[in-house]
């Protein structure tokens, strides 16, 4: 392990910002481990059935907050994808090629396991599972694919709206919400702020690579702005407080994004900007620096399998020829949440196993293992490389 820290800090540019690497991981994982504590598979008469604990158990809301994350994943994107545009610019690159780059990363891996499960499905159906069951089981890992579809579209537009100020998608996230709540007339056209919702902190993104959002009092202006009026948007204009979607909830802040999830995503991107200092003097360790240098080759590939990972131990519990407390059971009780936290090792485990058979789909490896050689000198190595 030191010898792979030491070959990564040797490899990555002095210029790197390496919280910027951090912030996107974090994001990532904040997702994985949201999912895994607010999901459960419940057996019933034989059948398993989706289910989440925030809806029995409301109290667990805050952990809504601290691990929805995607608006700094969106954040990160978006200063990213234009910063990597505005370099392909410069040497001359085509938008074609560009954009080919940086699908390739996103689609190649979402095909594999939408391949998989695909042939899953075929097999459970086939040796007599229920379809109530299987169905359960491909929402799980499917319905989160929307994120990576939206986040490819962005990419793509990322020409365009790079310069767009995040104001011009806010307030049309603001309008829709009027015309959903306010007119009680929810329509397709909510449907708008699948894009919009998740523009605004891209947008963000990308003004922070065109030297923006540098000072620390934008950070403070965008936590404490977006803190208050979340706040105010959940006690007084009737948002739910969950960020997430709770099964049997009127309203879900999620699907589509709401007013209160896109200003609560702004305080999440004042939180990350504040963080940027803290986090470049903590990955000046090799060892920290190479974890989230490994999470970053590998993100793709982790969120795509995290669900997978789950439903494989739910599986394999099974056998076991009883409901397992906080795997197989009701999500009714702080004895449920201190079982799950104890599955989270075997999560954890199943996933470094997915991650082994499929990380090769999202990265590719260069022919001569680890690093390119060119002119007799070893070139940077890819986790160096990646943007």
């Amino acid at each position: 392990m030191r010898d792979f820290a030491r070959r990564i800090e040797s490899a990555t540019p002095a210029d790197r910002d390496r919280a910027v690497d951090a912030l996107r991981a974090l994001a990532i994982l904040g997702v994985v481990l949201g999912h895994w504590l607010v999901t459960a598979l419940v057996v019933d008469s034989g059948t398993l059935h989706g289910a989440s604990p925030l809806h029995y158990l409301p109290g667990l809301t805050p952990v809504s907050w601290l691990l929805q994350t995607l608006a700094v994943f969106f954040l990160v994107g978006g200063m990213v994808g234009a910063r990597s545009h505005a370099a392909a610019r410069a040497r001359g690159e085509s938008y074609g090629r560009w954009l080919g780059a940086r699908m390739s990363r996103l689609l190649r891996p979402m095909v594999v396991v939408l391949a998989v499960w695909a042939v899953a499905a075929c097999v459970m159906l086939a040796s007599g599972v229920d379809e109530d069951t299987v169905r359960a089981l491909g929402k799980l890992v499917w319905s989160p694919l929307w994120f990576i579809v939206v986040f490819a579209a962005l990419t793509a537009a990322t020409p365009l709206v790079a310069r767009l100020h995040p104001l011009w998608p806010f307030a049309l996230v603001l309008l829709v919400d009027v015309h959903r709540f306010g007119l009680a007339e929810p329509g397709g056209f909510a449907e708008v702020n699948v894009v919009a919702g998740w523009l605004v902190p891209y947008c963000l993104g990308a003004a922070w690579s065109r030297g923006g959002l540098r000072s620390r009092r934008t950070g403070w202006g965008l936590l404490l702005g977006g803190a208050a009026v979340t706040a105010g948007l959940v006690l007084w204009a009737g948002y739910p407080a969950a960020m997430v979607g709770v099964p049997g909830g009127e309203i879900s802040n999620l699907d589509p994004p709401t007013l209160a999830v896109v200003t609560f995503g702004l305080a999440q991107c004042g939180a990350a900007l504040l963080l940027l200092g803290p986090l470049r003097r903590l990955l000046r360790r090799p060892a920290l620096w190479a974890v989230v240098a490994t999470v970053n080759l590998s993100a793709m590939t982790v969120f795509l399998w995290h669900q997978t990972a789950m439903i494989a131990v739910t599986a394999i519990g099974l056998t076991a020829g009883e409901a397992l407390p906080g795997l197989h059971t009701v999500p009714d009780g702080p004895g449920w949440v201190l079982a799950r936290l104890a599955w989270l090792p075997a999560f954890a485990a199943a996933l470094l196993i997915c991650w082994l058979a499929f990380r090769g789909h999202e990265q590719r490896r260069p022919r001569n293992g680890s690093r390119i050689v060119r002119g007799g000198r070893p070139a940077r190595s890819v986790a160096a490389r990646r943007v």
